[in-house]
Formats: C-alpha cells, structure tokens, sequence
C-alpha cells in the first residue's frame, strides 16, 4: 500500500484583499536600516523590585546572538533572561529585555556597534513571552513602481477593512518542509523519537504548529475567494476586540454593523482537541478544509498537550499606517522608480511581510529571509498559544 503523501500547500492561490488594485514591486531588507521595529510593551518597569529592565537597541543581531551576549556578558544563565517577544537580525529593533538585578553593574559592559542599552530600570518580575501589545514597524521598500494612485488605494482598502490575518511563509519552512514534517508526525509516518534530542521539543513544536497554521491559511483563503471576508455568517465565533471573549453569532445582520466598526471580527480555527468550533455552514466549511488535507480532530489527539487549539482572528487593523514615497536618483532613460517607506503598528500576532505584500504583490510562496517578520515572532507565538 503506498504511503499518503502530505498535501502541498498552495499560497499562490491564497488571494490578497486588495487583489483589484495592482502591486507595485519593491525589494526589502537591502540593509538592516530597511527594517525598525519597536516594541509596545504591555507595562513599564514600576522602578523597584529584583529583576533590572533594560531597553536596548540592535543592530543585525539575531534574539540568539542577544541572549548569548546578555549571558556570557552579565554572567547570568540564559533562563534567568527574559523577554516578551524575539526580533529579526537583519533589523534595527527597540525592545525591552530583563536580567537578575545582581548584574547592574556589568550593563555597561553591554555596549558596542550593535548594542546599545537606551534605559534601565527595576521591576518585581522577571519578563516573559508575550509580554506585549505589539510593535511599531519602519520598513522601506526599495525600487517600488511610484504610482500614488495604487499605493493610497491599497491603504485605505487596508485600513477600513483589515489586512488578511494570514500566517507569513516563514511559518512553513523552506519548501513547505515544517508543514511536511507536522503533517507526517499526525499521521504517525514519523514518530518524535525520530527527530534529534536536543531539538525535539522545540521542533515538535514548530512542525505542529506549522500543520495547524497552513489549515488556518486555507480557510481564510476559501473565505477571500468566496467574498465573504468582510461578511459575519450565522455560525460565525467571533472575538471581541481586542482579545476578548468569544461568541457564536445566531443573527448575522445584527452582529455585522458590529463587525464594520472593529467591535468584533470573525475568528478561524487554529485546530486542535479544545478549540471551539462554530457553528452550521461555518464549521461545515473548515471540516471541509481539514478533510481535504487527510486529517481529522482525532489526529491532533496524540499531541494534545501541544495541540490544544485556540481561535485566530481573520483579519487585522494595520493602526497608523503611513506610506511615503521617497526620492531616488533615477535616471532619464531608467523606468521610474521609487522608495517606499511604510509606517504601521500592528497586533502581537500579525506578520508585517502579510502587509507589504498587499502593496508589492510579489510571490507569496518565496519567505522574505529566514529572520521571521512577524510582529510575534514563531517561536514566541507557538509558546504563548492556549485554548479557549
């Protein structure tokens, strides 16, 4: 009997909101100046207590490269440092970070080209994952098609009716190979005791996580297709925001006035055994999706302690978001081209590569570079995941 092969995920199909209006191109990342990121932290450090808070600026450091340097700097174990959320390394970033109080007087220590400590300060606990309500992003697309029209017409779009909740391509591995490996652990053709010792809770973790991402894409992308991103069905669970309760909707046309304002938002299953299901059409649209990939709740079963499952807004508000077009030395007998930068604060979950591509319409299949761009990067956001 020949063995079921996984699924291949097909983001070339999953369509933009503003897929009407067309791309305007652009490259990212040509230099870590490209790319500021700045953590809106959940709360400020009170200014006493044991742990020491430190506000500090990288440069083209990864959050690996930051921890061993906190630790072998401070003379501190990596479990005693804490911080809410890891940042890219080809970046500038801004976030808070917390060491034991024992190691004030080595922080000036910490300085260099590409650390610099901007602040610290006290408080009575140490800082942990997904302390934070999101981040503020600079990010400067080079060589855009400078046509104003397209740009503020993809903006507006984006700002009155949210940008897709989509999970970035980095989720999924280098050709789809996390997706592949958490799609072949639930089906039992790979057991964790295959994977490698050292890594294996880590990477159970982020394969799972992957399988339960890509179903979640699929979903949002049938709804996009169907027109139906902006419309509350009857069965629709949907979150108050922001990250409020949840309910079953049982009248459509009095929830969707709701809905426009950004009261509330339609949700989409992050699967798994305690994840609340919605209800008529709705559910019987994501068992479609979960079906077609060979899979049932059942399999999620065997990893229920790191499967739970959990509801996933379908769409986000890109708050503040600006885009400037930027002067560049273009010749006369060159195809005009520009700089464009993009200003925005999003949620901590949202990925801010989902956002540029509305306005570049590159390929959605190619991650931007092996750094995650989302505003709560992988690692963060499969610790933090619980049900509801």
């Amino acid at each position: 009997m020949t063995e079921q092969t996984a699924p291949l995920l097909t983001p070339s199909a999953w369509p933009e909101l503003t897929s009407q209006t067309a791309g305007v191109g652009g490259v990212w990342k040509q230099s870590p100046e490209d790319f500021l990121v700045e953590e809106i932290p959940a709360y400020l450090p009170c200014g006493e207590g044991e742990h020491l808070f430190l506000w500090v600026e990288k440069r083209n450091l990864s959050s690996e490269m930051l921890l061993a340097q906190l630790s072998k700097q401070l003379s501190v174990p990596r479990s005693e440092i804490g911080m809410a959320g890891l940042k890219d390394k080809q970046a500038v970033t801004r976030q808070w970070v917390s060491v034991p109080a024992r190691a004030e007087k080595l922080v000036p220590a910490l300085e260099s080209d590409d650390l610099q400590v901007l602040e610290a300060r006290r408080h009575r606990n140490k800082l942990k994952t997904g302390h934070l309500k999101g981040n503020r992003f600079v990010a400067i697309l080079r060589g855009v098609e400078p046509d104003h029209a397209k740009i503020d017409a993809i903006a507006r779009q984006l700002q009155s009716q949210g940008c897709p909740n989509y999970f970035g391509m980095q989720r999924f591995g280098h050709q789809h190979s996390t997706w592949t490996l958490g799609w072949q652990l639930l089906l039992g053709q790979i057991l964790p005791q295959d994977i490698p010792a050292p890594r294996r809770k880590f990477l159970l973790r982020l394969a799972l996580s992957a399988v339960q991402s890509g179903l979640f894409n699929e979903v949002l992308a049938q709804r996009l297709r169907d027109g139906l991103f902006s419309t509350v069905l009857c069965g629709d669970l949907m979150e108050i925001l922001p990250a409020g309760a949840k309910f079953l909707v049982t009248e459509a046309a009095a929830d969707q006035p709701r809905f426009d304002s950004w009261e509330i938002s339609t949700t989409g299953p992050i699967f798994g055994v305690r994840m609340r299901s919605p209800g008529g059409e709705v559910h019987a649209r994501e068992l479609a999706i979960l079906q077609k990939s060979g899979l049932t709740i059942e399999h999620f079963q065997k990893f229920s302690s790191l499967m739970e499952g959990t509801r996933r807004p379908f769409r986000f508000l890109p708050a503040g978001l600006t885009c400037e077009l930027l002067p560049t030395n273009s010749s006369a007998h060159e195809t005009p081209r520009g700089d464009l930068r993009v200003s925005v604060e999003l949620p901590a979950g949202a990925y801010l590569t989902v956002l540029l591509h509305e306005f570049r319409k590159s390929p959605l299949g190619v991650a931007e570079s092996p750094d995650s761009a989302a505003n709560s990067e992988d690692a963060d956001e499969i610790a933090s995941q619980s049900a509801d």
